[in-house]
């Protein structure tokens, strides 16, 4: 079974399919592909009959979807909204860097999405589930398996800011890698003066665990950073699989 091709033929490209004896499984957008002509489709690729069960499961049943957002891959067309985040982190004080180019952006972006995963490290899309839209990333970085920590970092754009974007991402991926990957810890660092990060941080319910005083320069002037943490049996008190 080619699952690139059958995605190609419904006309889906995150298509998940699963052929077992007598029954094939289709993970489709219920509202845009539980249609009779897309279960035909699907029927006639794997040449089954009207008597074999077609059983369509819901994308909110996908570990990567939540009620707000789905995670997925970062594809070559998201340049445009890496460009736009830039962009808003240096407007909201996030960051001051150097402005890349058009074309940068989407050379990055391009090798992103090729990119092979670097064990437990990796970046997602964050998408919203009513509009589509790409509204932010999420990523888990310095992954250390032997000590069982590992460090992530979440944006969101501007526009799309204070609506539980960010926090259903970073539920999903700390699931993730505490239930699956079996990580015991997750670390934070926010800059002190980013407070609706600092009070993200503390809602999902990271602990402050230190302060680094005057540790990085922005804006003109030092600030420092907070060292927060997370441990597992924490986080499954907090945030129960539903």
């Amino acid at each position: 079974m080619d699952r690139e091709k059958v995605a190609l033929r419904v006309g889906q490209p995150d298509l998940t399919v699963t052929k077992g004896d007598g029954f094939v499984t289709a993970a489709l957008n219920p509202e845009a592909w539980l249609k009779p002509s897309r279960q035909s489709t699907v029927r006639a690729w794997f040449g089954l009959d009207s008597r074999c069960p077609l059983l369509i499961q819901w994308w909110m049943t996908s570990f990567w979807t939540g009620t707000r957002v789905r995670l997925r891959g970062i594809e070559p067309d998201d340049w445009t909204g890496f460009m736009r985040f830039a962009v808003d982190e240096e407007r909201l004080g996030d960051a001051v860097r150097p402005p890349r180019s058009a074309e940068g952006h989407r050379a990055w972006t391009k090798e992103q999405a090729s990119a092979e995963t670097d064990g437990d490290c990796f970046r997602l899309a964050i998408e919203a589930l009513d509009t589509g839209e790409m509204v932010g990333a999420v990523s888990s970085n310095h992954a250390d398996p032997q000590a069982g920590r590992f460090e992530y970092g979440v944006t969101v754009g501007a526009d799309h800011r204070r609506k539980g974007y960010a926090a259903e991402a970073v539920v999903m991926l700390l699931r993730f890698m505490f239930a699956e990957r079996r990580y015991h810890k997750c670390e934070a660092r926010v800059f002190d003066y980013n407070q609706r990060s600092l009070a993200l941080h503390h809602r999902l319910g990271f602990v402050e665990e230190g302060r680094l005083r005057d540790h990085v320069f922005v804006a003109g002037r030092h600030h420092d950073l907070v060292l927060l943490g997370i441990l597992a049996d924490e986080f499954d008190r907090l945030h129960p699989p539903t």
